[in-house]
């Protein structure tokens, strides 16, 4: 069985260990973000977990992979779980609208281990994810994928989601051709 959890101390060996084995949780920083992750657990585990969930924006900018410098959304992550780590799920959002930023490629972000994929651990745990974000009583919800990111984009549309347009991402970003998808 396939479950999120908020990230603890219990769960935080076999996250490591998958980080170790090269998994990335990041779609498009990969190995810069694994390395940053791995020196942040080492310097001081309590405190990578804690900023694993900051609702209110309190950490400090993000730093997009350009080098730009944005302010922090409130958001937080859970790890997907099957008795250990199988991947990360994220939301954020910006308070009083559904709205996000040009730099910000989605509300939701979710990456599988690759020795975990082909489970439908992507698809649970986005239908989980879904039920928090409601909480906080948006209108909609917006991902997006790569047009050759075929798996990601059924994970989407099993969720219902729907192809609302193609866009190029922010420069930021490489400003690489991208899908918007939306879930009501």
């Amino acid at each position: 069985m396939v479950e999120i959890v908020r990230p603890g101390p219990e769960h935080l060996p076999s996250y490591k260990a998958a980080l170790e084995r090269g998994w990335s949780p990041d779609n498009v920083r990969l190995i810069e973000a694994t390395r940053e992750q791995l020196a942040a657990i080492e310097r001081d585990p309590a405190a990578f977990l804690a900023g694993l969930d900051d609702p209110e924006a309190k950490g400090g900018p993000v730093t997009l992979p350009d080098g730009t410098k944005v302010p922090r959304l409130p958001g937080f992550r859970r790890w997907i779980w099957d008795g250990e780590a199988a991947g990360s799920i994220g939301f954020r959002w910006q308070r009083g609208t559904a709205e996000l930023p040009p730099h910000v490629l989605g509300h939701l972000g979710y990456a599988v281990m690759p020795w975990k994929r082909r489970r439908g651990y992507a698809t649970e745990a986005l239908r989980l994810m879904l039920g928090e974000a409601r909480a906080l009583g948006l209108a909609f919800v917006e991902i997006t994928a790569k047009p050759d990111n075929l798996p990601s984009q059924k994970v989407v549309v099993a969720n219902g989601g729907r192809l609302v347009g193609h866009f190029f991402e922010d420069a930021a970003y490489g400003g690489a051709e991208s899908l918007r998808y939306r879930i009501d």
